[in-house]
């Protein structure tokens, strides 16, 4: 197991905060409304030579309003489980909580390594305020300010110095990334948690629980991979919080940096014009696509003509790209939720299929040859060579006058070209240049 340390504490005392400045990022969502983060999120840091992995939690809280509450305190006991640090953090402004109380008590019992951290010391005179938290019983108070970082220096000399062995950091950079995406409230977080088997995702019936998007590393039944699950995305006449713009942004940005994009759809909904914009993103960024037809469990007087027809309405609506994996399951029954992984690898290996110049112009060349382009405005196009770009699914196509080529004969060769070749669920780029 590697190092990992997760930051808790009350609502509002700055722990997004400082998570995004210890890892160097933007991927918690910072606001002044108190219980933003919900869900634990993870990142990943260096300080001297050191790596770890670090955890933001919710705020722990009891006896408030918030619905999520109960959730969310569950997920401040997953985090303080599953670390091996702990930062403890407090607000210097407001002196000890009643709930300051309650979480000291919850860590106390972790029996793991805790560091009392003051946060918002942000001039001298706040320093003395900080000797109030030594009433907590849990050793000297470290000074910060995670807004602008100081004293963030001898916290991380201390933290490191409590890590039991140098047991390095969670391999993420090089594993593969499939991310959950999809419209509010049509299971991405139920399935996510069925994978795993455990509750790591809030799920509740209300839309728009997942705000921020979450990294899980999976390493099971011989799979190894980041799962990462994202918040629901809204059309943009329905985003009216700030925050659940910053989600949607977040989701945004899991697209483009993830290899293979699960949407799922509600099958008592069917594809909308939101889940279609999301198709599209993922071509545009050439991420690998599997679609998943949730909550097949609730469609009524299902037959093998009911599945044939969902399947053939998607497809003319993702057309010209219809090459795509399309699994039908139902996580709450737990149907098919194993194909959806295995999808989404076998996708991920066709998105790094490299084939050999000299395999394509052997397939290409004498069909163009039997099924040459039209002539347009006159000028004849001879295709001459075929090349696929290394580390990715583009081919380039080198002939005489590229600009004559038609869109039609363009998708021929590229059905051509999937009839022959397994790039399921990949979409493919064909550039025609000029050949010098």
């Amino acid at each position: 197991m590697p190092n990992i340390v997760a930051i808790v504490g009350r609502p509002n005392v700055g722990k997004s905060t400082l998570f995004n400045r210890l890892t160097e990022s933007r991927e918690a969502i910072v606001d002044e409304e108190a219980g933003v983060t919900r869900d634990r999120h993870y990142g990943k840091t260096n300080w001297n030579g050191v790596e770890f992995s670090i955890v933001d939690t919710g705020g722990y809280i009891k006896g408030s309003d918030d619905v999520f509450e109960s959730e969310i305190r569950k997920q401040v006991q997953i985090a303080v489980d599953e670390c091996t640090s702990l930062l403890f953090l407090v607000d210097v402004s407001e002196g000890i909580t009643q709930f300051d109380k309650e979480v000291a008590s919850v860590v106390r019992k972790s029996k793991k390594p805790v560091m009392l951290v003051v946060n918002k010391v942000d001039n001298s005179d706040r320093n003395s305020y900080a000797a109030e938290f030594y009433a907590l019983g849990l050793g000297e108070p470290y000074c910060i300010s995670s807004n602008s970082g100081s004293g963030t220096g001898d916290m991380l000399d201390a933290l490191v110095k409590s890590f039991p062995e140098d047991l390095g950091a969670i391999e993420g950079d090089t594993l593969p990334k499939i991310a959950i995406v999809g419209r509010p409230n049509v299971g991405k977080s139920s399935l996510v948690n069925a994978l795993l088997g455990e509750e790591r995702n809030i799920v509740t019936p209300v839309a728009g629980t997942t705000r921020d998007t979450i990294h899980t590393r999976y390493n099971k039944f011989g799979h190894d991979f980041l799962l990462i699950d994202t918040a629901g995305m809204r059309k943009k006449a329905k985003v009216h919080e700030d925050l659940e713009f910053y989600s949607v942004m977040r989701t945004i940005r899991a697209i483009e940096t993830a290899d293979v994009c699960v949407l799922m759809i509600d099958a008592t909904q069917g594809i909308e014009s939101q889940d279609l914009n999301i198709i599209h993103l993922a071509v545009k960024n050439h991420k690998g696509l599997v679609i998943v037809v949730n909550k097949w469990d609730l469609v009524e007087e299902k037959s093998t003509m009911t599945t044939l027809s969902f399947e053939t309405a998607i497809r003319e609506r993702t057309a010209p790209f219809k090459d795509i994996p399309i699994i039908f399951t139902s996580v709450i029954e737990k149907q098919r939720i194993m194909k959806v992984i295995e999808t989404a690898m076998m996708v991920y290996a066709n998105k790094s299929t490299q084939i050999p110049t000299s395999k394509l112009n052997d397939f290409f060349l004498p069909l163009i040859e039997n099924f040459p382009p039209p002539a347009s405005k006159g000028k004849l196009v001879k295709i001459k060579y075929v090349t696929q770009i290394k580390g990715t699914c583009a081919f380039v196509f080198f002939c005489n006058s590229p600009q004559y080529l038609t869109d039609a004969y363009k998708r021929f060769l590229e059905n051509k070209f999937r009839d022959n070749f397994d790039f399921t669920g990949v979409p493919l780029s064909f550039y025609f240049r000029k050949k010098s």
